[in-house]
């Protein structure tokens, strides 16, 4: 089956790979009954939709019957989006009814505790679990009554697919997970990448970690490793555009600190408030950007100009050439350490600012010390 190329920005949902692998299992479970896969299988998804999914191939053989889905995540920039999710269900000889769930080759495996999987078992996450064992059970028909099912879910390719994502810092070793929480993909939500984000934060508190630094991306997150040298390496989230995400796991998870480490333009939308930085979710406000330019020390003159500018970088080089560059970026990250207030617990988790030019230089530090 061949995935039609995507476009560049548009907004065609699409499924998340917890989806696809529900929709392999229940085609091979219903293979498995009939002696035959079908072309086309009805799926139930975690929020309860009923979506129908081509079956892109399918085996049967004496170790059981395999059907594949390839990934469609619609508009979305997931780095999955094609790839094929593999499902294997067998008869197993143990107790009638059980249905045993394992990840093939390309499927992470987890070793480390806090990811809320057993260490040593693949990374299939609860919910694409439940649903990969919901859709199994719907389809066995009488099966179940007399023996059990084993089914085991596989991505060729997962091992270098894992490479981009957080997956190795995780201590998820060997492919990708298997995510999602509705079975639906909505354009540039990058969910696999945001549940990432969740999980490292979760893992990190699990091994006792009581601060963390959260970077927007690879440049901040350099800074940050050279600006806590001692700090091991499962202390350092890229939460990317997700800080509203991070924030409110980090305060779940009961962190005493979290230290934000971002640029000029992240930081301004930081101050609004935002629970998603990226330009596609939410518009800068340059209103806002002269007010705090203002609050800086810009005259009225200079605020109008900085308005009517097109980004942040706009904004900091005119502070510059007024010679208040460094005043903007300390306004800049306390604004931000205030807005990001509203997606923690009252009392629970503190917030430092590390606030970095546009080349990556530090520039000041807010609350670091607390």
């Amino acid at each position: 089956m061949s995935v039609a190329p995507k476009t560049r920005r548009g907004n065609r949902t699409g499924w998340t790979t917890g989806a696809c692998a529900a929709a392999a299992a229940r085609a091979a479970t219903v293979g498995l009954v009939l002696g035959k896969v079908p072309a086309i299988i009805r799926t139930l998804l975690p929020n309860g939709q009923e979506v129908d999914f081509a079956v892109a191939d399918h085996c049967i053989d004496a170790a059981g019957v395999k059907a594949v889905v390839v990934k469609d995540a619609g508009d979305d920039p997931d780095i999955t989006h094609g790839a094929r999710l593999e499902v294997l269900v067998a008869s197993l000889p143990g107790p009638p009814g059980t249905i045993h769930l394992r990840g093939g080759i390309g499927v992470g495996t987890v070793t480390r505790p806090g990811l809320g999987l057993p260490v040593g078992e693949g990374a299939i996450n609860p919910i694409p679990r439940q649903n990969i064992t919901a859709n199994v059970r719907a389809a066995a028909e009488g099966l179940l009554d007399t023996r059990g099912l084993g089914v085991t879910v596989s991505v060729p390719g997962g091992e270098a697919l894992a490479r981009k994502t957080l997956n190795p810092r995780l201590g998820i070793l060997g492919g990708i997970s298997i995510l999602g929480t509705t079975g639906v993909v909505y354009p540039y939500s990058t969910s696999a990448y945001k549940a990432a984000v969740v999980q490292s934060i979760q893992g990190a508190a699990a091994a006792g970690r009581t601060t963390l630094a959260l970077t927007t991306g690879r440049r901040t997150e350099r800074f940050a490793m050279a600006h806590f040298p001692d700090w091991p390496e499962h202390a350092f989230v890229q939460m990317g555009d997700f800080v509203g995400a991070a924030l409110q796991a980090a305060s779940r998870a009961g962190l005493a600190q979290v230290v934000l480490v971002a640029m000029g333009g992240k930081l301004a939308k930081m101050a609004q408030g935002v629970d998603n930085t990226h330009a596609h979710k939410n518009e800068l406000d340059m209103n806002r950007v002269a007010l705090l330019a203002q609050q800086a020390g810009a005259d009225r003159s200079l605020s109008r100009v900085i308005a009517q500018g097109p980004t942040v970088r706009f904004a900091v080089e005119e502070m510059a050439r007024a010679g208040m560059e460094l005043n903007f970026y300390r306004t800049l990250a306390v604004a931000a350490r205030e807005g990001v207030r509203g997606w923690l617990q009252p009392g629970r988790t503190k917030v430092a600012v590390l606030a970095l030019d546009f080349d990556g230089r530090f520039m000041v530090g807010v609350g670091i010390d607390e």
